[in-house]
């Protein structure tokens, strides 16, 4: 996994600007030596976005990009000038991208949509100048606000890919040769286990130029759920999809007691995934014979429709097409997107080397703050014969 492109989850830091401190400035002039306040407003600080972005299909660059840092608003100064707003940090999401707390582990949002905007972290408010508390009884107020903190979060991204419908079997169950038979996705197919070790996508054609997208996992063994193998990993990855279409080969000892073992997993790994429409699919059916393929209809599920297919000859292919049409067109699946309830990320989801993942302390970036709060200077500054001022009229 180490060498590959495709990144699904990755765990980084980020940080809103905080807002410009108000500024206490009094007006002074030539002629006008007692002006009043005219302190300006601090600038807000700047936030932290997410935006989908459907030309993207991995988190890769966000790997090598751990700190995700908006920039402070700048104080505000005399004259009512406020300060700037900080620079708003905005990161580049696949579509499909999920957040997570990273250290409770609760679902914070989710990107659906190319374009869409989400507001991860809010930038800090900037504090108001003096100007705003004068008053008929305090003419020279000597305080103004401080701009908001900054917000720091530790998340982390999930990628969920969107898929019409998502394969589901065992190691070598067929699943990538039957992708690249239908479809111009070219998966890794040897007779090994665990050939596939990232998910795949294909766009697989159907009558009247229409088609469907294919997902493609790598294969499921019993304890998934517990953390064995590869599948819990990326199993995430069929929670958007429409329709779950479930392999098992011909040649397995129980297609019935295979089917079942999967269907287990996926109910431990979200129990939602059990509302969705499924199909089985027995493979390397190529060389088996009417009478055979009959008699082992007599040990399927009945609770499911299931297909006799043929990756190789191309047997069932055509009408395992047609089933998959008809359960995506199903009304029960015309919600778009599809709604799925995000699980929280216990110590089954999480992955190790990325929750274990410990951030340098970055330094932390200059104030932007000019003597705002400087009384010394302020002091200096301060014309004495307003001192004794009570508000009732100029001063003596």
């Amino acid at each position: 996994m180490a060498e590959s492109n495709f990144i699904d989850y990755v765990k980084i830091m980020c940080r809103s600007g905080k807002g410009g401190a108000g500024s206490r400035h009094f007006y002074r002039a030539k002629y006008v030596p007692k002006g009043g306040p005219d302190g300006g407003d601090g600038g807000r600080g700047g936030h932290v976005i997410l935006r989908g972005n459907k030309n993207m299909w991995t988190l890769l660059p966000l790997k090598y990009q751990r700190h995700v840092f908006a920039g402070n608003g700048q104080s505000g100064s005399g004259g009512r000038s406020f300060g700037k707003d900080g620079e708003d940090k905005v990161i580049e999401v696949p579509c499909g991208t999920v957040v997570f707390d990273a250290e409770t582990g609760d679902f914070l949002c989710e990107v659906t949509d190319d374009g869409e905007e989400i507001k991860l972290l809010k930038g800090g408010k900037g504090g108001l100048g003096n100007w705003h508390f004068k008053s008929a009884t305090n003419r020279t107020p000597r305080y103004a606000q401080p701009g908001e903190p900054a917000i720091e979060k530790t998340v982390i991204l999930e990628l969920k890919l969107l898929g019409d419908v998502g394969l589901v079997g065992f190691p070598n169950a067929g699943k990538s040769t039957l992708l690249s038979s239908i479809s111009a996705a070219r998966p890794k197919i040897a007779d090994y286990p665990f050939t596939t070790m990232e998910p795949q996508l294909g766009i697989v054609s159907y009558r009247g130029n229409r088609s469907f997208v294919m997902a493609d996992i790598p294969g499921i063994i019993e304890g998934a759920s517990e953390g064995k193998g590869l599948g819990l990993r990326f199993l995430r990855h069929i929670e958007r999809n429409a329709v779950l279409l479930f392999m098992v080969p011909a040649d397995a000892s129980d297609i019935r007691k295979e089917y079942q073992i999967l269907l287990n997993e996926l109910e431990r790994f979200n129990p939602e995934l059990m509302t969705k429409q499924k199909v089985l699919a027995i493979s390397k059916c190529d060389m088996l014979d009417d009478e055979l393929m009959a008699e082992m209809e007599k040990d399927l599920p009945d609770d499911v429709p299931h297909v006799f297919i043929s990756s190789v000859s191309g047997l069932g292919i055509q009408t395992l097409k047609d089933m998959l049409w008809a359960a995506i067109t199903d009304e029960s699946n015309r919600i778009e997107p599809v709604h799925i309830t995000h699980r929280r990320l216990d110590g089954h989801h999480r992955v190790r080397e990325e929750d274990e993942f410990i951030f340098e302390n970055p330094a932390a970036p200059e104030s932007d703050d000019e003597d705002v709060y400087d009384d010394e200077m302020f002091d200096e500054e301060w014309d004495e014969s307003w001192e004794d001022y009570d508000g009732s009229g100029d001063p003596e």
